[in-house]
């Protein structure tokens, strides 16, 4: 089979497309033909060497990647023979190994996808789609509410943006230049902002006259954090899950009144019936129509690609790669 490795730890140019052996599953596991997978922030940091909230590094060689999406080819032994042929999708938890054409993991770690999904959609919600049921769980927005979203033309910040909408919430959703504000604004914003601009805070003041913002689903820290955290009123929801542009905030400058933050880490997913019950969900809400992620794809030869864009935002949702 083909897949992508990485030798040594470094920048994007050291992950490798090479053909290596078929894998093979053992007692209780399956072989997927994958079909689609997710690529990941966390899989650029641990590409540099930084293991994020993993317990430790892969060991090298390794294929990275932890979402994926395909179709059973092969069964190991114990699991039966009607498993063969299933379209299926999986989250791989802290084994790498989704950037191949060929990967193996635990038949508990399956999810059948919907007849009306893709498998680029499904490895989408596998992922991404909890992250952001994940997240809402903590501040669960209703028709009283003005929610912020920053990065929202991102994976997650797409799909928070519709659950917020679908809840009746007015939807502030701000992304980096007018190609990505137009899409965030074609995701059912209410109002979508440039970043970048740096009137775009009073223009938020205009466009609400006078009413504060009520939560903030912050996946970027930094300066934009201190911007949006500002917009909030006395007891407005402050959720941390993030802090791709420079970090949490230095000095934790808050200064509103009966702020509530919250800074999430990856604990979050275990609540409300942990992870599969999130997957689940993520999953019916997709296929349901309720929940519908933005996607990037990129050939699985061009992983490195991928990778880059990803770090320098040039991409838009979800990035996959297709074998």
């Amino acid at each position: 089979m083909h897949a992508v490795r990485l030798h040594t730890f470094g920048p994007a140019e050291n992950l490798t497309h090479e053909e290596i052996p078929d894998p093979h599953p053992g007692p209780g596991q399956i072989r997927i033909a994958v079909a689609a997978a997710g690529v990941h922030l966390l899989d650029a940091a641990l590409r540099e060497g930084h293991r994020g909230p993993l317990p430790e590094l892969p060991r090298l060689p390794t294929i990275p990647g932890r979402e994926i999406a395909g179709t059973i080819d092969a069964l190991g032994d114990g699991v039966d023979d009607d498993q063969l042929g299933r379209r299926v999708v999986a989250h791989l938890g802290y084994a790498p190994g989704g950037y191949a054409e060929l990967a193996v993991t635990d038949t508990d770690r399956l999810h059948d996808i919907p007849d009306n999904l893709d498998f680029a959609t499904a490895v989408a919600m596998i992922g991404t789609g909890r992250t952001a049921l994940g997240i809402a769980q903590f501040a669960e927005p209703g028709p009283d509410d003005i929610v912020v979203v920053p990065a929202a033309a991102g994976g997650i910040g797409t799909l928070l943006v519709q659950h917020a909408k679908n809840a009746g919430a007015y939807v502030i959703g701000l992304a980096g230049g007018p190609g990505k504000t137009a899409r965030v604004q074609a995701n059912g914003a209410d109002l979508a902002l440039d970043y970048t601009d740096p009137h775009w805070p009073a223009e938020t003041r205009t466009r609400l006259n006078g009413r504060p913002a009520t939560i903030v689903y912050d996946g970027v820290g930094g300066t934009i954090a201190r911007e949006t955290v500002a917009l909030l009123g006395p007891h407005g929801r402050h959720l941390v899950f993030g802090w791709s542009a420079e970090g949490i905030t230095e000095g934790r400058p808050y200064t509103v009144e009966g702020l509530t933050e919250s800074v999430l880490g990856p604990a979050m997913l275990q609540r409300a019936g942990g992870l599969r019950a999130l997957e689940q969900r993520a999953l019916a809400e997709a296929a349901h129509n309720r929940l519908r992620p933005a996607l990037t794809r990129y050939p699985l030869a061009e992983a490195a690609a991928a990778h880059r864009a990803l770090e320098h935002r040039g991409t838009i949702g979800k990035v996959v790669l297709e074998p």
